[in-house]
């Protein structure tokens, strides 16, 4: 589906998937779990999911002249350490947006993690103190403003790199993927289970995934605790996909499932419930997840997995987006493991 778009390699190749035994085994054995890791997808500072985003964005920037790109996250944003990660890797400048989004005062929260690494590679940060929304944000547009107004050429990359024009694309690529993974391992895979908040990742799967009937049986986890503004972007997003991609039937609401238990007590924030799944999945396969995103949709997981949402005999594959920088900012809560 992704022939005549243009791609940018920027990973390694196809991202590992590992079967998870162990915790399979823990929550009784009658369903298989199995992560594919994104967080191991390339060599630029960690990797992650919007790597695979940009690929199919960075071209455009490219074919533009661009000279900066700009984008916008919260202070421990994997999306802005990424993009930092790319501009540093084609020299080319980055401003970076950091919003107050989730409400957190640990003394070195912007100071370590992401933002640290988005630092070190060069990236121009501005701290804004305005409160989480996944919406397009009126500091970010200044920000573009001041670049134009230097002599500069930005090029603008909104939050998530969702709701751009070619932010679907990444994950019509991972559905691709998987199915070519499956055929070499042999395993078909009933679920897939993701975290959602700003949509394209969520998004790209979805129609990725209904070229094979699949689409709802991707189980986007809500982290955003805003899960209305989450489903229409979502929603908006996956259509605007499908008609790039000439899927050739319309995404409806009945392709969509997100699940809202689980983002509290906000974005950002992990519950109780959430820093037991990340020591979980840390102590029995030594896979790290983070508090903000992968420690809610394992936590979600997990919780479907006991209260059989999935039926025995499932196959479930857990796609890990590769926010494991961000746990260094919530330093206080893991001191003693």
């Amino acid at each position: 589906m992704l022939q005549k778009f243009e791609r940018y390699p920027l990973t390694f190749g196809p991202s590992p998937i590992e079967k998870l035994d162990r915790l399979s085994a823990h929550l009784g054995g009658d369903v298989s779990l199995f992560a594919k890791r994104e967080d191991c997808n390339s060599g630029l500072a960690f990797g992650g999911n919007k790597l695979r985003k940009l690929e199919y964005i960075i071209p455009d920037a490219l074919s533009q002249g661009a000279d900066t790109l700009v984008t916008i996250g919260g202070v421990q944003s994997n999306h802005t350490r990424q993009v930092a990660a790319v501009a540093a890797k084609l020299g080319m400048k980055c401003r970076l947006v950091q919003e107050s989004w989730v409400p957190y005062s640990d003394a070195v929260y912007d100071r370590v993690g992401n933002i640290l690494m988005s630092r070190v590679m060069g990236a121009e940060v501005e701290l804004v103190d305005e409160g989480f929304d996944i919406g397009i944000r009126a500091s970010w547009e200044a920000a573009l403003e001041d670049i134009k107004d230097r002599g500069g050429k930005p090029y603008a990359i909104p939050a998530g790199a969702s709701v751009h024009k070619y932010g679907g694309l990444g994950f019509v690529g991972f559905a691709e993927e998987v199915r070519a993974q499956e055929a070499e391992l042999g395993v078909h895979f009933d679920y897939v289970v993701v975290c959602t908040v700003t949509g394209s990742t969520h998004a790209g799967m979805l129609v990725g995934f209904a070229k094979d009937g699949r689409a709802s049986r991707v189980i986007g986890v809500d982290a955003s605790g805003t899960p209305a503004q989450t489903r229409a972007q979502v929603m908006s997003i996956a259509q605007n996909t499908a008609a790039l991609v000439e899927l050739g039937r319309e995404i409806t609401e009945a392709d969509l499932t997100l699940l809202e238990d689980y983002a509290y007590p906000a974005y950002g924030l992990p519950s109780a419930e959430t820093n037991e799944a990340i020591r979980l999945s840390a102590r029995l396969e030594g896979m790290m997840t983070d508090p903000v995103y992968e420690g809610k949709s394992m936590q979600g997981m997990i919780d479907l997995v006991r209260k059989g949402y999935f039926p025995k005999g499932s196959n479930v594959l857990y796609a890990h987006l590769g926010g494991v920088p961000a746990i260094n900012a919530y330093s206080y809560i893991y001191r003693n493991g």
